[in-house]
């Protein structure tokens, strides 16, 4: 029960933050699955795309009601990430565990970092077909090897590369986030072992509700004092992460 209870706070707390922040929060599931709930660090990116990409359909559903979508954009984007999502899902599962942390810790440090400086991403003169594609590929092959949402990477990329306002990017890189991450999970069919379904049930539950009010909470408060605060959390947890594996 108490496990039941802990993933139920968790996801609530990814919900918020994702629902607040509009990308990032995601990036907290792993860390809370890994060290709240006992899963392995391979289990835990597998379970946190499967809580990303229902979070994010949810979220995207009351994003394209509000026409807060660029569907064309955001599939040109998603497209050029499926593949590397697929083979970054695949080669997941075959990396040590210490090196999954390792990278999820550096690359969690670095959204930090980035959430504590104000953005400075700019649209472009104009598209770069080719610019878009890289985007697009390396968003794709973060989700499917970390199992993060990278909203954090999404939103810059689709103001400074594909020229979307900020509010046109918020609900599209939840698109690509998606795409992104069912692409992964296809990959990482059958080498799931070790997911508990009693606790990502209620873990996804409560981050899907929690996304909604997260939404609400975004429009109340400040969005640099609720950014930097979480950004300050999540560097905390990064370093937490690397001082655990190499210890």
């Amino acid at each position: 029960m108490t496990a039941i209870v802990l993933a139920l706070i968790a996801g609530a707390v990814v919900g918020l933050a994702l629902g607040a922040l509009g990308g990032g929060g995601s990036v907290l599931a792993v860390p809370a699955l890994m060290y709240l709930l006992g899963f392995s660090p391979s289990a835990a990116t597998t379970a946190s795309l499967i809580i990303v990409a229902a979070t994010s359909a949810t979220a995207l559903y009351a994003h394209a009601r509000e026409g807060h979508v660029a569907w064309k954009a955001g599939s040109l984007l998603a497209a050029a990430g499926v593949i590397p999502a697929y083979l970054a899902g695949a080669a997941a599962g075959r990396v040590p565990d210490v090196v999954l942390t390792i990278a999820f810790s550096v690359i969690a440090a670095l959204a930090a970092v980035r959430m504590f400086r104000p953005s400075s991403s700019m649209p472009p003169e104009r598209i770069r077909p080719g610019k878009s594609a890289g985007a697009g590929a390396g968003l794709g092959a973060v989700t499917g090897f970390l199992g993060v949402g990278g909203g954090f990477l999404a939103v810059p990329a689709l103001v400074s590369v594909l020229g979307l306002t900020m509010r046109l990017a918020v609900g599209t890189s939840l698109l690509v986030i998606t795409v992104n991450s069912l692409a992964a999970l296809v990959a990482r069919t059958g080498t799931g072992g070790g997911l508990d379904w009693a606790l990502i049930g209620p873990f996804t539950g409560a981050a899907i509700l929690g996304a909604w009010d997260g939404k609400r909470l975004g429009a109340k408060v400040s969005g640099n004092s609720l950014q930097r605060v979480f950004a300050g959390v999540l560097l905390a947890v990064a370093v937490f992460m690397l001082i655990d594996v190499i210890a």
